[in-house]
């Protein structure tokens, strides 16, 4: 085998994979399934500012579920979203949201998590607002994640949406000087004054 043979991709653009496939790769880059098509990550890593709003939003959804059933990851975690079964051969979406929090532990495994998390955040990356306004946005509703909330760092600015009856209704759009209230984390606030300040 050649060197170019060594360092082909194990997919294509326009492929359609599995979980079973999605396991079997050897990748340097962060890579995301979603109805079957593969998405790479925009960057080689997070911008700074994407990270500190990260890292905030992790801390104190952290220290408000110490002592509470539901648990808190940030990425890389895989959340398989299962349609047809929960064989690894017919689910053809895995995501890593920025921060998720799962209530339901059935739902958490060696690998993950297997099904719907109660809340996803996803700060917005330059080239990942598609992936993240449309496809993950259509994934989500369909998969039944209750609640998603979309962080535009460079606006400083949180559109949070919240299911009902298998429709995401959005809130306004939310900056510095907001609170939300979350639907699906009983009495979690994010100040939002506390999220934006000391970023630049």
């Amino acid at each position: 085998m050649d060197q170019k043979d060594q360092t082909k991709e194990p997919f294509t653009e326009y492929g359609r994979y599995s979980y079973a496939d999605y396991l079997s790769w050897q990748m340097d880059e962060m890579v995301e399934l979603i109805k079957g098509k593969v998405f790479r990550s925009a960057t080689a890593a997070p911008r700074r500012i994407h990270q500190e709003i990260s890292g905030k939003i992790f801390y104190l959804l952290y220290k408000f579920l110490e002592n509470h059933s539901c648990k808190v990851y940030e990425a890389p975690f895989d959340v398989r979203l299962p349609v047809k079964s929960k064989n690894n051969e017919d689910i053809d979406t895995v995501v890593q949201p920025d921060i998720c929090v799962i209530c339901d532990k059935s739902k958490l495994d060696d690998l993950g998590c297997i099904g719907a998390p109660d809340l996803i955040v996803e700060i917005l990356s330059p080239g990942s607002n598609k992936k993240e306004l449309k496809n993950k946005y259509e994934v989500y509703e369909e998969s039944g994640v209750l609640e998603y909330w979309i962080i535009h760092p460079d606006e400083r600015t949180v559109m949070a949406y919240t299911l009902e009856e298998g429709i995401y209704v959005p809130s306004r759009l939310m900056t510095s000087g907001d609170v939300i209230q979350s639907v699906s984390i009983s009495g979690f606030q994010l100040d939002l004054n506390y999220v934006f300040k000391d970023l630049d």
